[in-house]
């Protein structure tokens, strides 16, 4: 195909290009967006056990007393934004933000970045890719 032809192609064609471009920037994005940040279930046990990183759990309390994380903190995410205060004495410490499949705890560790928290890592995967790493989760409540 002769450089001519492609741009009649491409102008004859626009929307689909334009479609196109839009689909790509966002893949791009949420690439972008959701590596940062990110931790594999075995980079989290590390921060845990070398660094003292607090897990907080965003799922809901039932799914939450199904199974957890051992020691993790369960702050909902339908009231997390509201809830952030509380974790303001762990500001120094690593955070390791879960929940099911790592959709949701994305937008709250954009949500803590955004209150100043810098040692922020997403858990890649969520429980779901916990288990799948054969990781313990425990039943009992943090006290």
């Amino acid at each position: 195909m002769q450089p001519q032809q492609l741009i009649e192609f491409v102008g004859n064609h626009w929307v689909l290009f334009a479609a196109l471009a839009a689909i790509l920037a966002l893949l791009a994005h949420n690439l972008l967006v959701s590596g940062r940040g990110s931790v594999e279930p075995v980079g989290a046990t590390d921060l845990i056990n070398h660094k003292d990183a607090l897990v907080v759990d965003v799922r809901p309390a039932a799914d939450f007393a199904q199974g957890h994380i051992i020691n993790a903190l369960n702050i909902p995410m339908n009231g997390f934004k509201k809830q952030i205060g509380t974790l303001q004495k762990h500001k120094d410490r690593p955070i390791v933000v879960t929940c099911r499949s790592g959709s949701q705890s994305t937008m709250a560790c954009q949500q803590l970045r955004k209150e100043g928290f810098s040692d922020v890592h997403n858990l890649r995967g969520g429980v779901l890719a916990w288990q799948s790493a054969n990781l313990p989760l425990s039943k009992k409540k943090k006290r």
